[in-house]
């Protein structure tokens, strides 16, 4: 072979291996370490400096005025409002207004107290749906249109838990109960449990399922005729609680433990957060006592955590389980999170809220791209997550009509870098 031959030959070698590395230098996409996260200006990132200041500026000037005493606020709100309505897990006076603005996996900037471990409410069933995705993954659970009751073992409950109609006759000591055995509740899936419409029926840690944001009308509370599973959408807590339970079953292991070791951890979370169910939710599980955590604040408990391990929280999200080198959830897992469900083309799984038109074409965030969604809680709490625009905004303790003008912000301060140009 003749030395240009062998020159030639040497640079196509170079040049297919420069091909071979390419993809991978492409879609490589900074992650965070654990206890560092690396802070761009917002020009690094694409975004103009005074937009993003004037998000911050008015995140900061438009806290919400219900009390700061969340045990207090949870008294004035479902508690007056609801029969059962008292909280039975602790709660904690919060910090105020604080939020981060993630770009391209970088804090472009954040405000407040982004430390304060503070209640997220109902953003905790986001982190509930990732272990049920994990249960998936490693096939615990076959499909997600498997019938909960091929899942649920029969359970320790307190006295008054349990099934309507489902006698629990005992010598001495109450048995064991079953939590779908009446004709409505067997035809129960885990996607209708995942996407808040299966309108099951009963009582667990002593709420009934009628009596979380009841009708009007009392007469209705336990008469009403039920809905076939997966046809009407209905925003209850006793059902995401009983969604807690089921994925604990499966797990055979308390659920912050597993969100822990397979995503919390991995994703570089401090050692603050903690999932609470409540006093009166503790199980025996395998010859020991486990608590099933709840699914929200709604009476107290649920996930305590601060600004900054939501944002990493998002940002798993945001790239689809991907961290780094790690694929600590599936793709697909996602892909069918963000689905508009049967019963509400809104809502995905929860806790997945769509910023897609609803029935009337008005999308819940005007300034948002219909693709964008968010995890979204009492206090506001909110972890936006916009792939779009490779955006991650988590805003604490906000109220929910502000959140559009400061998502508008933000979003315009990347158009207007934009149109500005070099």
């Amino acid at each position: 072979m003749t030395r240009a031959l062998l020159d030639r030959a040497h640079t196509m070698s170079l040049l297919t291996a420069a091909l071979m590395l390419l993809p991978a230098a492409l879609t490589a996409q900074y992650v965070p370490d654990r206890g560092a996260w690396e802070v761009r200006r917002p020009a690094e990132v694409g975004m103009n400096a005074s937009g993003v200041q004037a998000a911050v500026d008015f995140a900061i000037a438009h806290e919400t005025t219900v009390p700061r005493d969340q045990e207090r606020s949870q008294n004035q709100s479902f508690g007056r409002r609801e029969p059962f309505g008292f909280g039975i897990g602790p709660f904690k006076v919060r910090g105020g207004a604080a939020g981060v603005i993630v770009r391209h996996g970088y804090i472009v900037a954040e405000w407040g107290d982004t430390r304060s471990v503070d209640m997220t409410h109902s953003v905790v069933k986001s982190f509930l749906t990732t272990t049920v995705g994990l249960a998936v993954q490693d096939g615990l659970i076959g499909s997600i249109d498997d019938l909960a009751r091929d899942y649920m073992a029969p359970v320790d409950l307190p006295p008054g838990d349990g099934e309507p109609g489902i006698e629990r006759v005992g010598f001495g000591k109450p048995d064991l109960t079953t939590l779908f055995n009446t004709e409505h509740n067997r035809q129960i899936t885990w996607r209708h449990l995942l996407t808040q419409s299966s309108d099951w029926e009963g009582t667990l840690w002593g709420k009934p399922e009628w009596a979380d944001r009841p009708d009007d009308d009392p007469s209705t509370w336990t008469t009403r005729a039920r809905r076939t599973p997966g046809t009407v959408f209905e925003y209850n807590d006793t059902r995401v609680n009983l969604l807690a339970l089921l994925t604990t079953s499966v797990w055979r292991e308390p659920l912050p433990q597993i969100l822990k070791e397979r995503v919390m951890d991995p994703i570089g979370a401090s050692p603050t957060w903690r999932w609470y169910g409540y006093e009166n939710s503790w199980i025996t599980l395998d010859g020991r006592q486990v608590q099933a955590v709840s699914g929200g604040g709604h009476w107290g408990g649920g996930m305590f955590i601060h600004a900054r391990d939501q944002a990493r929280f998002g940002l798993f999200t945001l790239r689809k389980g991907r961290w780094g080198d790690q694929q600590l959830l599936d793709e697909e897992w996602f892909d069918m999170a963000v689905t508009p469900s049967a019963a509400n083309r809104t809502y995905g799984f929860m806790n997945f809220f769509l910023n897609v038109p609803n029935a009337e074409g008005r999308k819940g965030y005007p300034s948002a791209p219909s693709t964008a969604y968010s995890h979204r809680g009492n206090g506001t709490n909110l972890i936006y997550v916009d792939r779009e625009n490779d955006l991650v905004v988590v805003a604490r303790w906000i109220p929910g009509r502000d959140i559009d003008e400061l998502l508008s912000l933000v979003i315009g301060s990347i158009q207007a870098t934009a149109e500005d140009g070099p």
